[in-house]
C-alpha cells in the first residue's frame, strides 16, 4: 500500500482533477490512501510546524516505511526512484508512506522519523502542486516496475 500524508487542503480544481486521475491510475497497481491534514496558520511559524508534525506522526504506524519530501533530500531520477520503491516493497515493508509538509516545512520530529528524505529539485514548489508531481512520479514508478508503457 502507498500512503500519502499531506498538510493542507487542495484549493484549485485543476490540481484536484489531476490528482484524482493519477489516484485512479495508481490504484490499478497498488492500494493508495491520501490523508489531508490541517495546516496551521498562526503567527507562530515554529508552533505551526510543531503542531503539523504532531498530526503527521499520529497517522504513522511503526511498520511503515516513511519517505519525506525535502529540498535537502536525495535526488533520484525516475528509474532509480522506481527501483528504490520496488526494493522497499520487496524487502522492507508493505506500506510506503510519503509525507508532504505544509508551506513552512516539516518538523524535526517528522524528519527524524523519516526513513528516507527525497528531493525532487533544488527549487521550491507549492506543496499543493508537489502533491500532483509526487502522484505522477509514483504512477510512473509503478509503470516502470510493472513493465508498462508510459515512461520514455
Amino acid at each position: 500500500m502507498i500512503k500519502v500524508i499531506c498538510v493542507g487542503k487542495l484549493k484549485e480544481q485543476f490540481l484536484v482533477d489531476g490528482i484524482n486521475e493519477y489516484k485512479k491510475r495508481i490504484e490499478g497497481f497498488q492500494k493508495l490512501q491520501i490523508l489531508e491534514l490541517k495546516e496551521y496558520n498562526t503567527l507562530d511559524i515554529s508552533k505551526n510546524i510543531e503542531n503539523e508534525g504532531i498530526e503527521i506522526l499520529s497517522k504513522i504506524t511503526s511498520d511503515e516505511y516513511v519517505i519525506t519530501l525535502e529540498i535537502l533530500g536525495k535526488k533520484l531520477d525516475s528509474i532509480a526512484f522506481s527501483k528504490y520503491l520496488e526494493k522497499q516493497f520487496i524487502y522492507n515493508t508493505s506500506i510506503v508512506t510519503f509525507i508532504i509538509g505544509g508551506s513552512n516545512g516539516l518538523s524535526e520530529k517528522v524528519k527524524k522519523r523519516s526513513d528516507f528524505a527525497l528531493s525532487f529539485s533544488d527549487m521550491t514548489y507549492p506543496h499543493q502542486l508537489m502533491r500532483l508531481i509526487l502522484m505522477e512520479q509514483i504512477y510512473r514508478a509503478l509503470t516502470i516496475i510493472n513493465h508498462k508503457e508510459y515512461h520514455k
